[in-house]
């Protein structure tokens, strides 16, 4: 899959495989007041998301959730857990990412900063458009959990 890549070192000659993965990311659903927290991105790919981004090397996701969280909301988290991974390819127009998605409650004053020009609260009967990204997906599933229609994906 293209994954793999020979590299000679120009100055020492050591021949080396390097490898092409998947970027881990964070996506958290929060719930605040009745509704879910979406950002407006203000740089590409644009449109509503939910808060998130990637994972640092040497940052636990959970941490990374966190970060995240305060740098594009102004919230903390509470009651925080892991929902669901989605990884497929095209998920992220950028480039092949996985991201583990939590829910978690928000806590504090809501503001968009840093990747997000404004931080908003919606029913998940009354979301804006356009959605970026498989955020669509990720809300419909968990819209699906909440009303408590099983939840999951077929595996091929």
């Amino acid at each position: 899959m293209g994954a793999h890549k020979i590299i000679t070192c120009p100055q020492c000659g050591f021949v080396m495989s390097t490898f092409r993965n998947p970027l881990p990311t964070v996506d958290i659903i929060i719930e605040r007041d009745g509704g879910i927290v979406l950002i407006n991105r203000k740089i590409p790919p644009l449109g509503w998301a939910l808060p998130g981004g990637f994972v640092a090397y040497g940052e636990a996701i959970e941490e990374a959730a966190r970060r995240e969280a305060r740098e594009e909301t102004n919230l903390a988290l509470a009651d925080m857990w892991m929902f669901h991974v989605y990884s497929a390819p095209d998920r992220d127009p950028r480039g092949h990412t996985i991201t583990t998605v939590f829910v978690a409650k928000g806590c504090g004053e809501l503001r968009g900063q840093d990747d997000a020009a404004v931080a908003e609260v919606f029913t998940l009967d009354g979301l804006p458009s356009p959605i970026a990204f498989d955020h669509g997906r990720i809300l419909a599933d968990y819209q699906a959990w909440r009303s408590g229609e099983k939840m999951g994906m077929a595996l091929k």
